[in-house]
């Protein structure tokens, strides 16, 4: 099962996306297929940052949403993020926030995350984490 980073999914709604991806995608089940709320935020900020914020929004609601599982940031997630954040930043390697959150929801669930910052997430401790892009 796998948890789609933020850069992943926007990948999907770029003219030409990673055709590595694509393929995988195809050879997912529905419910194999997760983002996290965290992206969902990420996604309708940059939605609203950008010139075409409608378009972003309906491609979000009407193509993308229906076709995945949303994880929610919950209490399990909640205490792994401390424990993570914690742990990074006594390490000298902090993260943002959202990351340390996507990767917590990753670690509580069981799931892989799929992102193309392996440079980032790498650094989290029983991480999984694979590159599609």
């Amino acid at each position: 099962m796998f948890l789609f980073d933020t850069d992943t999914i926007t990948n999907l709604l770029k003219p030409r996306p990673s055709e590595f991806l694509l393929k995988r995608l195809k050879s997912l089940a529905a419910n194999e297929q997760h983002i996290s709320t965290i992206t969902i935020s990420e996604i309708v900020y940059g939605a609203h940052k950008s010139t075409r914020c409608e378009y972003h929004l309906k491609n979000l609601s009407e193509i993308l949403l229906p076709q995945v599982n949303v994880v929610d940031f919950d209490v399990k997630a909640a205490w792994v993020a401390g424990q993570v954040r914690a742990c990074l930043e006594k390490a000298g390697r902090p993260l943002s926030f959202a990351d340390i959150q996507i990767a917590a929801l990753a670690l509580s669930n069981g799931l892989t995350l799929i992102t193309g910052n392996l440079k980032h997430f790498e650094r989290i401790p029983d991480l999984k984490v694979e590159n599609w892009l």
